[in-house]
């Protein structure tokens, strides 16, 4: 006797799967920026225009780029620029250390030499280095030099000390926001080995803050570079006093104000590739990799064509 059983009916075929239709991704038009891209082309073209047609004598800007005056200018304005920077770098770390301290008269001068120079200009603070000769006719230092005041303020010692002791107040407080900057763990920790407190500072602290310190100190590299020019006011030759000299005697003012303004563009543009690396160097702690400088862009771009030809 047999038994029917009955089969389930097998499930109709699943229709194939419909591909969906690309997306199609309109770019938003932003009118707006083709607006201020041709506003800013008219203008540019307007000042290139107004130069174009000044009485400006454009041949004499390479004809005195290298001439002897101007490069001795020059050469004075990295010079006072550097050995001013040099005593506000040394001279601010002692006030940001003495800031640091806890003994309330180091600390209290700290306080004050900071406050006084950062709140008074440095132009009043060149005049007034160069006209104390008013108040005092001779500086005598026992021991060791002794001289009339209108000698020993020569328009060199003027301008390094203006510029010098100005910027000290500001690299002071650059240095204490880097030491600052540094956990208070890291001091603990050296401590608890049996570190001194001055060999924590260099070993420890200081490696850590120059992360810190050295993207303001560079700014202030390239800003001491400008303010230079300041300088003239007590008669030091700088290269703004150059280009006025040569401009003067040679009829070509403007060029030479132009002329001078491109050996300062060039200047701070070497100065800022150098602070770029400097950065970078102090940076490698904090990063995993650092990215890759604009050479090595360039050198990456150069040898991609090449390496893909010599692979294919």
């Amino acid at each position: 006797m047999s038994v029917d059983v009955d089969k389930p009916a097998e499930p109709p075929a699943a229709a194939p799967p419909t591909q969906p239709e690309p997306i199609k991704a309109i770019p938003v038009r932003h009118y707006g920026r083709w607006v201020a891209a041709l506003v800013v082309i008219g203008l540019l073209a307007l000042l290139v225009r107004a130069f174009a047609s000044g009485k400006v004598n454009w041949g004499a800007i390479p004809e005195y780029m290298f001439n002897a005056d101007i490069l001795k200018g020059l050469r004075n304005t990295l010079w006072i620029t550097v050995l001013s920077m040099v005593i506000g770098i040394v001279l601010g770390v002692i006030l940001a250390v003495m800031r640091q301290s806890r003994n309330p008269v180091t600390k209290s001068v700290s306080w004050f030499y900071i406050w006084f120079f950062r709140g008074t200009p440095v132009y009043v603070q060149l005049f007034l280095w160069f006209n104390l000769g008013l108040v005092f006719q001779y500086i005598d230092i026992m021991p060791i030099y002794k001289d009339e005041w209108s000698d020993f303020m020569t328009p060199f010692l003027c301008a390094l000390l203006g510029l010098g002791l100005n910027e000290a107040a500001y690299m002071a407080e650059i240095c204490r926001a880097g030491l600052n900057a540094v956990d208070e763990g890291q001091t603990e920790a050296a401590h608890a080995l049996g570190m001194s407190h001055g060999k924590t500072l260099r070993r420890i602290i200081v490696p850590q803050a120059m992360r810190v310190i050295v993207p303001p100190t560079g700014n202030e590299v390239i800003n001491m570079l400008k303010t230079s020019s300041l300088v003239i006011a007590v008669q030091y030759y700088d290269l703004l006093q150059a280009a006025q000299n040569v401009g003067r005697d040679s009829g070509v003012v403007v060029e030479m104000l132009i002329l001078a303004a491109a050996w300062y563009l060039i200047a701070t543009t070497v100065l800022s590739i150098g602070q770029y690396y400097l950065e970078r160097y102090y940076a490698r702690g904090s990063s995993r990799q650092l990215p890759p400088t604009p050479f090595q862009r360039l050198k990456a771009k150069l040898a991609g064509p090449n390496r893909a030809g010599g692979a294919a």
